[in-house]
């Protein structure tokens, strides 16, 4: 292996650890410590490296996600073992499911103990194996540089996602003579760029573009990935191809843009729907083909040839049968897309088809005097907010309405737990989104069900002189649990609706927050504008009606165009 030279000291694992992260160009971690990673935390004091001092290991990653998922660098978690390592493994997983960049190093107790059961002692490996892209054990003070290296550039490399890096204490104390240098070969997948087959393919959707009269593209959270969304928009525009996006896409095309038909799949717009399944040609770039898109594989656009692009050969086929397999960064296949072919065209029947239908059929709800309707406070904060700032959510029905009603505008401006669908996700996500953003609007939609799960994290927000809106759609139940209690088991709400709940506004005041309680008969839409302009991070408790419903909604098993309003 070549290294750049450097003269030869005496550090030791916690060193040669903090000054890998160093010259990773990590400016923070986020953390909590313990026992077996007291060596990296004083390492770490003596040189003024920043940690983030969350309160639950799991908000650790949740953090470290919401910064990866709004920049798209890799962020990183530093927690003890045992305990510790479990109580992450939520975030981790969640981590793997969305395809988010994050190095998690864990505690571990010393490499003598190991397997005896010690204190705090837990496999690390074991646990973490199948939801990280790869993990490691350090075995010896030397081999730090080359597992940090190794694991950002794994993070980074390919379907982007988690890597664990298990730190064993006796390790990491202990100093050997070395040059500290930095690994310029690494033990990743090997790429060789775009395929011939793939190449092939991609021409073969070009010219099967040209003879289709119903194309559509679909967004996925590849293209925010990649980076693409400049090429997506191009491609998009050149060629007059309706758009829609999946929860993970929205934002790669502006919510405003003529061509974007909405979200698809069980909550999404009738408009998007119904594009997708009438198309005789599918574009996909960058999604999963998912149950909560793709509601019923049998009758998914069910006249369209489907195209995938896909950086992960995996998913491409695996769900749904494809014709045109393009296994590709999504930047690196639209580029070459759009060499490919310079001509343009205009599908304009389909166009105004489509644009019919989105005009005809928006997301609707019905106002009522008294009362907030979630759907109407989300839009007053689009439009408060100018469509800019940073929206973080939680996951259940509040995910949903500001899905559909908050105005996108750019790539990861929606921070939100997709595949696993994770509650307590979103209040340490939009701490990381704040410390990845410190001059820009940071939204939280949350509902009391998911706030209660990492509550605690709201001392975050004040030890930091953090500013984030947390806003709080209270409706007094699991909502979107009852909703399908409502809808599937006649109406047999269990344990979906909390009889008895905290004081939010003086758990509020607990943590240093300012509180501001909504009136649904008063001044609500001022309360909230004061609410938003304030500099400081704020609870904005918002009682909604405790039966509304996420509309439309597809039912389980049924295809996309059957589509219901369930209020």
């Amino acid at each position: 292996m070549q290294t750049k030279q450097s003269s030869k000291t005496q550090l030791s694992g916690a060193e040669l650890l903090i000054n890998s992260l160093a010259k990773q160009q990590v400016n923070m971690i986020f953390g909590y410590p313990g026992g077996t990673i007291l060596p990296q935390y004083d390492v770490m004091y003596q040189q003024h490296f920043k940690n983030i001092l969350v309160r639950h290991e799991q908000g650790a990653t949740h953090a470290a996600e919401g910064y990866a998922k709004s920049t798209g660098k890799t962020g990183v978690v530093l927690v003890t073992s045992g305990p510790g390592a479990t109580n992450a493994l939520t975030g981790i997983a969640d981590a793997m499911r969305d395809s988010v960049p994050m190095v998690v190093f864990t505690g571990q107790v010393g490499t003598k103990l190991i397997g005896t059961d010690a204190f705090q002692e837990a496999n690390v490996l074991s646990l973490t194996d199948s939801i990280t892209k790869r993990n490691y054990q350090v075995q010896s003070p030397g081999d730090v540089p080359q597992i940090v290296a190794e694991a950002f550039a794994t993070a980074q490399t390919g379907r982007k996602g988690p890597v664990v890096v298990d730190l064993p204490k006796d390790v990491m104390a202990k100093t050997i003579e070395t040059d500290d240098s930095i690994p310029q070969q690494f033990d990743l997948p090997q790429t060789d760029g775009i395929s011939q087959e793939s190449t092939d393919n991609m021409q073969a959707i070009l010219q099967a573009l040209s003879h289709s009269s119903r194309p559509l593209m679909i967004a996925g959270g590849g293209v925010v990935a990649a980076k693409a969304s400049p090429e997506f928009i191009e491609f998009a525009h050149q060629h007059q191809i309706p758009v829609i996006a999946s929860l993970l896409g929205l934002g790669v095309m502006p919510t405003a843009d003529p061509l974007f038909m909405g979200m698809a799949g069980m909550h999404g717009s009738y408009a998007a729907n119904m594009a997708l399944h009438k198309c005789d040609l599918l574009i996909n770039v960058g999604c999963r083909f998912e149950d909560r898109l793709a509601t019923n594989t049998k009758r998914f656009a069910p006249n369209a040839e489907i195209a995938h692009i896909d950086i992960d050969p995996a998913e491409i086929g695996k769900i749904i049968p494809t014709k045109y397999r393009v296994v590709a960064d999504a930047k690196e296949a639209l580029t070459s897309m759009l060499e490919f072919d310079t001509t343009a065209d205009h599908h304009t029947d389909w166009m105004a088809e489509n644009t019919e239908r989105k005009q005809q059929h928006p997301y609707h709800y019905t106002k009522e005097a008294g009362k907030i309707k979630p759907q109407q406070l989300i839009e007053k904060v689009g439009a408060l907010t100018e469509g800019k700032a940073y929206v973080v959510t939680d996951v259940g029905q509040h995910q949903m309405w500001a899905a559909q009603f908050y105005p996108y505008s750019f790539p990861g401006q929606l921070v939100t737990s997709g595949g696993l669908g994770t509650m307590g996700f979103g209040l340490p996500a939009a701490i990381g989104t704040q410390f990845a953003h410190p001059d820009q609007p940071i939204i939280l939609f949350t509902g009391d069900g998911s706030l209660q799960m990492t509550s605690e994290e709201m001392d975050v927000l004040s030890a930091y002189g953090l500013n984030v809106k947390v806003i709080l759609l209270n409706n007094g139940t699991l909502g979107m649990v009852r909703q399908w209690q409502d809808l599937f088991y006649d109406e047999r709400r269990s344990q979906t609706v909390f009889h008895e709940q905290p004081d939010f506004q003086k758990l509020a005041q607990a943590y240093g927050l300012e509180n501001y309680l909504l009136d649904p008969k008063g001044p609500w839409e001022s309360q909230l504008e004061d609410a938003l302009t304030s500099e400081h991070s704020a609870l904005i408790e918002v009682p909604i009606p405790k039966l509304g419903a996420v509309q439309p909604m597809i039912a389980p098993g049924q295809s996309n165009d059957h589509m219901m309003d369930v209020d």
